[in-house]
């Protein structure tokens, strides 16, 4: 009997591509909400509350949940999630980490901004200053993220752009409260000024010189305003 030689070589499955499923449609809402303040440090985000407003079951929920806690966004508790607390020692090293990180990630982005992404750091910041004349708090922090998405959606280290938004996210619930002040939304505008004009220029060691003043401005004001003062007094 002749033996056949020939072997059969399977090829790995490959998984079904889906635009968007709803553990991440979930977890990008939840996500925005953190970001914008909406959840607050007193208050707990649960399962089926989540399930009934997005009328699924609590799978999926969870498993955007749990994601999100494996993130640093939420701690899990017995009951339900919360946003964890952060100490002046994690905001201390939130801001050591995002001056090594940001100043370069900017810079990388120069090359490779398109002209669209430049047009939205234009209007995000357009948005910015007229939040500053209006004092609109809520409008302030939408264009200030939606600045940093833009130039961030430019770095082509998907690991580093992950990276740089989750230390930024982390420290966004005591953000949200600096940004009332409005010392501190001059010193965002100011900012954002100074790095829109360097990413227009197309020149990176502009916009590390000019990311790297606005974090150490912004830093100086958190601490300042954390003392009782104001670092522009």
């Amino acid at each position: 009997m002749a033996q056949n030689d020939d072997k059969v070589v399977k090829l790995p499955r490959r998984t079904t591509l889906k635009p968007t499923t709803l553990t991440e449609t979930i977890y990008q809402e939840v996500r925005g909400r953190l970001q914008r303040g909406e959840i607050g440090a007193d208050q707990r985000v649960l399962d089926y509350e989540i399930a009934e407003e997005f009328d699924c079951t609590r799978m999926p929920v969870r498993q955007a949940l749990l994601r999100l806690a494996n993130e640093g966004y939420l701690i899990g508790t017995t009951r339900g999630f919360v946003v964890p607390t952060i100490t002046t020692e994690d905001i201390h090293e939130i801001f050591e980490i995002r001056r090594l990180l940001e100043p370069a990630a900017a810079a990388s982005a120069a090359a490779v901004l398109t002209s669209a992404q430049e047009s939205e750091l234009k209007k995000a910041y357009q948005q910015a200053r007229k939040a500053y004349e209006k004092r609109d708090v809520e409008q302030m922090i939408a264009a200030n993220i939606e600045f940093r998405s833009t130039w961030l959606a430019a770095v082509q280290n998907s690991r580093l752009r992950s990276t740089i938004m989750r230390f930024v996210d982390h420290a966004q619930q005591i953000r949200l409260g600096t940004l009332t002040n409005p010392n501190t939304q001059k010193i965002v505008v100011d900012g954002m000024r100074s790095l829109l004009e360097a990413f227009v220029e197309r020149d990176p060691k502009l916009i590390k010189v000019a990311m790297l003043e606005f974090m150490l401005n912004a830093e100086q004001q958190y601490f300042a305003l954390l003392n009782g003062g104001d670092a522009r007094d």
